[in-house]
């Protein structure tokens, strides 16, 4: 199991994929599977532990964080220089600059893609064939086109123990990145408009565009109605969730899942987003949340979230987006790849046995 070494895993506080790794790798385990995961050094983990950082990148201020480095590269070399056969699978999650390992491979590579392939990589993807992609949500996958696609598995986490209430205290939430992809920026209008509280506990963007973002459309506005607490920890942005009235997603990219979403809906709050990538997939319109296309939507929609059922939210996401269906998922694509491997015939995997929305 190969994990970016951005964060920790389980991530101190940001970092969706690592927690995503950390359910999964937990959950192969409780199935009897012998797993080595290649992470920073502090991860807390069950799975034997290979690192070449004592800690996360982020943390040690090494850069670039989100692109090919020497920690990331030594980590890659690690996990393919399996020269006794000791793993029957490699499964990474640490993006594009895996390929040409996968291509000189012999043991079979599972890529689970988390964003949109974009243009100027597609020339790499198409080349090195070799790996096995897998998608997040079926909006992301339609992009994979002529691409070693074998289907779709839809996150999941163990989140049988997150809090939950049937009641809120009448403010709205934003949690994850302070950027413009993410729309902070919309949730602050919608806010203003109905003169509602908004808790906003995210990060800035580590980059020059996310500090002039955060200048400009989000520190202006930032008094007792609009406050910022910061990027959290895990326990905090539960009961920030427990007792949100609606969680505000009103991202305009094109948002290939949104870990977030279903993390919310498990404390009872429902979900409000755009109706951007995935999101149709995640939330149940009118049921668990709203999928909306602008602010004014938003703001429709937040005047109307006491019809939400907050107990079946979290009864719907506990359902459809937990480690155990995920794990299964992830299951089946190993077993396919090897026997690819082997030359038996494989099909591709049928999101709908997977996860579903």
């Amino acid at each position: 199991m190969i994990a970016p070494l951005v964060e920790r895993v389980p991530p101190k506080k940001y970092g969706g994929t690592e927690r995503l790794i950390h359910s999964l790798t937990e959950e192969l385990i409780r199935r009897g599977h012998k797993v080595t995961l290649f992470a920073s050094g502090d991860s807390l983990t069950s799975a034997t532990l290979n690192s070449v950082a004592p800690k996360g990148l982020r943390e040690l201020r090494i850069k670039p964080l989100y692109d090919v480095n020497p920690p990331l590269l030594q980590s890659l070399g690690r996990a393919f220089a399996d020269m006794k056969g000791e793993f029957d699978v490699i499964h990474d999650s640490s993006g594009y600059s895996t390929l040409p390992f996968a291509e000189m491979s012999e043991t079979p590579v599972v890529m689970t893609i988390h964003g949109p392939i974009l243009p100027a990589y597609m020339p790499l993807y198409r080349e090195f064939r070799k790996a096995n992609l897998v998608s997040i949500s079926r909006d992301i996958g339609s992009d994979f086109g002529d691409l070693n696609h074998i289907g779709t598995v839809y996150n999941g986490l163990n989140m049988e123990y997150y809090p939950f209430s049937n009641e809120h205290d009448g403010y709205l939430l934003y949690v994850g990145r302070i950027c413009h992809d993410k729309g902070t920026h919309n949730a602050i209008l919608a806010a203003k408009r109905l003169n509602l509280p908004l808790i906003i506990a995210a990060k800035i963007e580590e980059t020059e565009a996310g500090h002039r973002y955060f200048r400009k459309y989000v520190k202006p506005h930032l008094n007792s109605q609009i406050q910022w607490v910061g990027e959290v920890d895990e326990e905090e942005r539960n009961k920030l969730m427990t007792r949100a009235m609606a969680f505000l997603h009103p991202a305009p990219w094109r948002e290939p899942f949104g870990l977030t979403l279903i993390e919310a809906m498990a404390c009872g709050a429902p979900v409000i987003a755009f109706n951007r990538g995935s999101i149709p997939e995640i939330i149940q319109d009118g049921k668990t949340g709203f999928v909306v296309n602008n602010v004014d939507e938003l703001c429709d929609a937040i005047r109307k979230i006491d019809t939400i059922d907050r107990a079946y939210t979290r009864k719907y996401s506990l359902e459809n987006f937990n480690e155990k269906r995920m794990t299964t998922g992830y299951e089946e694509a190993y077993k396919k790849v090897i026997a690819k491997q082997h030359g038996a015939i494989v099909s591709l995997i049928d999101p709908k046995t997977t996860a579903s929305a």
